[in-house]
């Protein structure tokens, strides 16, 4: 029974204290205005003026219409601007899941930047190491997935990044650290350090071991770049670790890294967006923030385009 246009009526009559002030404001005739409300009398059985006072006043129930009005109007309003700042693609809402470890080192940087630029866009970041982030992402729980393990879905797109070497790590004082690159046989009698991802999503297996039919001596895993490092460090193990993410390690004279292989295994970097969300103006922008960022705060990185 109840409509907008009925909320905004009593409204305008509480503000502007009389029938024909109110009619100028919602820009309709003092006659439409009246028949309007008693229309609305008619359909509610109770009267919502009390036209026998000057000026007229609103009876309980028109108080208890106009005390919805107060609650629905200015949500109406809010929800009416944010849907022009959408529709001009200036806000919008950007869930991120990570499937790379290493990538708090770029992307927190890209995101402090592109909040200044876009303060109305909605930003939210977690980990997808314990959960499968691509539905996710189909189904509207996130907005975008940066991985490096693209997988064909018609309702997503993967724009890349950048390419980044993987390389293996170990410590100054491994036998390995002589060699400018190595050979799959050469880890059969290492401890391979990974994060606590499958196997099939590992890299050094996929493009390197398996098709060589190679198998370390034994696989650790562990959760933090950090930690690898430290493990590495005490000769626990090597790891085969993205080459940016060991740059703040060079240094410090006891890590090494070696090829793999020859030519070096390169990965691509991607942020993985529905589709529908594409020409997104935030999103673009988003992008753009990401990519600049990347070559500004990684070394050893290329261009992916």
């Amino acid at each position: 029974m109840l409509e907008v246009r009925h909320l905004e009526t009593l409204s305008a009559i509480r503000d502007a204290g009389s029938l024909q002030e109110a009619a100028e404001r919602l820009h309709v005739t003092q006659s439409a205005l009246s028949h309007q409300l008693r229309d609305l009398e008619v359909r509610l059985k109770t009267p919502l003026l009390n036209r026998r006072t000057r000026p007229a006043r609103l009876t309980t129930a028109g108080l208890r219409v106009l005390a919805l009005a107060d609650e629905v109007l200015p949500r109406i309003k809010a929800t009416e601007r944010e849907l022009q700042r959408l529709a001009a693609g200036r806000t919008g809402r950007l869930h991120l899941a990570i499937e790379c470890h290493s990538c708090f080192q770029w992307l927190m940087p890209a995101l402090d930047a592109f909040r200044l630029g876009w303060p109305d866009v909605e930003l939210d970041l977690s980990a997808a190491f314990s959960f499968a982030p691509l539905p996710a992402l189909v189904r509207g729980d996130l907005d975008v997935v940066i991985t490096s393990d693209p997988q064909i879905n018609p309702a997503v797109e993967y724009v890349p990044l950048f390419k980044y070497e993987l390389v293996l790590a170990v410590a100054a004082a491994n036998p390995l650290s002589q060699y400018k690159y190595i050979e799959p046989q050469q880890l059969a009698d290492q401890v391979l350090i990974t994060y606590p991802v499958e196997r099939e999503r590992l890299d050094v297996f996929t493009a390197f071991l398996e098709p060589a039919d190679v198998e370390p001596a034994a696989i650790r895993k562990a959760e933090l770049t950090p930690v690898i490092a430290q493990l590495i460090a005490s000769q626990r193990g090597v790891a085969a670790l993205p080459n940016w993410a060991l740059t703040e390690y060079l240094n410090q004279g006891w890590l090494r890294i070696c090829h793999l292989g020859e030519h070096g295994v390169w990965r691509t970097l991607y942020a993985a967006i529905r589709t529908e969300d594409m020409e997104a103006d935030y999103v673009r922008a988003f992008l753009t923030q990401a990519r600049d960022t990347c070559f500004k705060t990684l070394s050893g990185i290329k261009s992916a385009k």
